[in-house]
């Protein structure tokens, strides 16, 4: 009789205190993240979780997890702590996968190759991207995801986000705009893209490709030229070779527009080629802080160039 008393006592003293270590903080020094890699078993979690200091045992971890039926619910991922935690909440957290958010920002007017490469640098990122997304396919925005998330369905989202977005603006577009197809405003928002990065400069400069399109003019916009030749090195300045280069690409030699996007555009440049402003504007050249002067004729469009080229040669000197 005593000793199934001692027995009992013993029981519930070992019950009361795994309840006290299984609910009580842990007293991190700082706020903690780890990372559970998948596959991982439930002595192996509790294990990782003591090693960084997240719980004080992994017994009691273990067997509140077993006495819930939750030791195979345990979902991989990176996790963060704050420095009161209690193994129930852990165990909690582990459980509902409430992983921490990353996020990526994409700018706009990169290429699919430059996009491609910072998905490849993301360290937050696995797997691989197997072939080059198209063109001008992929929506420059900030995405979030998990540690662990694919390269790959970030790409799709791109994809996925950009159809999204390119079938609602295409159904709003301005009437009469000598563009045909959806794609090709793509097309043309990449070149306005390239062109400037001030919001309300790109109604203009849309303003003026559409005018030259509308006049059956060359486009002549150093940016494809620039894309047409890709072994070019970066910042070096084009040549009169470069401009009668014959490329699909080149704008000063072929007639309407490039075959493909030059890069992936922004909405605002989406919106800016399906809306262009309404002007007589058929010429522009930049003045400095990334702006531009606008003009009606070659005259003027001269005497702004020759503004510009002065404006240069009083800041090398």
């Amino acid at each position: 009789m005593l000793l199934a008393t001692l027995f009992t006592f013993g029981l519930f003293s070992l019950g009361c205190y795994m309840y006290l270590e299984f609910n009580r903080p842990a007293q991190l020094q700082s706020d903690k993240v780890i990372i559970i890699p998948k596959g991982s078993g439930l002595s192996e979690i509790a294990s990782l979780l003591r090693d960084n200091e997240v719980i004080k045992s992994e017994y009691p971890f273990i067997l509140g997890a077993k006495i819930l039926g939750l030791s195979g619910r345990l979902k991989a991922g990176e996790y963060g702590f704050s420095k009161v935690v209690r193994p129930a909440m852990v165990l909690e957290t582990l459980t509902a996968g409430r992983t921490l958010v990353r996020h990526i920002t994409i700018p706009e007017g990169l290429t699919s190759k430059e996009i491609v490469k910072l998905l490849k640098e993301e360290t937050g990122l696995m797997g691989t991207i197997n072939s080059m997304p198209p063109e001008g396919s992929l929506l420059p925005e900030t995405y979030y995801y998990s540690y662990g998330d694919s390269r790959l369905e970030i790409v799709n989202r791109m994809k996925r986000q950009l159809s999204l977005k390119l079938k609602e603006l295409w159904g709003k577009r301005k009437p009469n705009i000598p563009i045909k197809t959806s794609y090709e405003a793509v097309i043309l928002a990449s070149i306005i893209e390239k062109e400037t990065a001030i919001r309300e400069e790109r109604f203009l400069i849309a303003s003026v490709f559409t005018n030259r399109l509308y006049r059956k003019m060359r486009l002549q916009s150093d940016p494809t030229v620039i894309y047409g030749v890709p072994d070019k090195e970066p910042n070096k300045p084009i040549t009169q070779i470069d401009l009668r280069r014959k490329t699909a690409y080149n704008t000063y030699v072929i007639k309407g527009l490039p075959k493909t996007p030059i890069c992936n555009p922004g909405i605002a440049s989406i919106e800016a080629a399906l809306h262009p402003a309404t002007t007589d504007y058929l010429y522009f050249v930049a003045k400095g802080g990334g702006r531009h002067s606008f003009s009606k004729t070659l005259k003027e469009h001269n005497i702004n160039v020759k503004k510009w080229r002065k404006a240069q040669e009083k800041i090398s000197k």
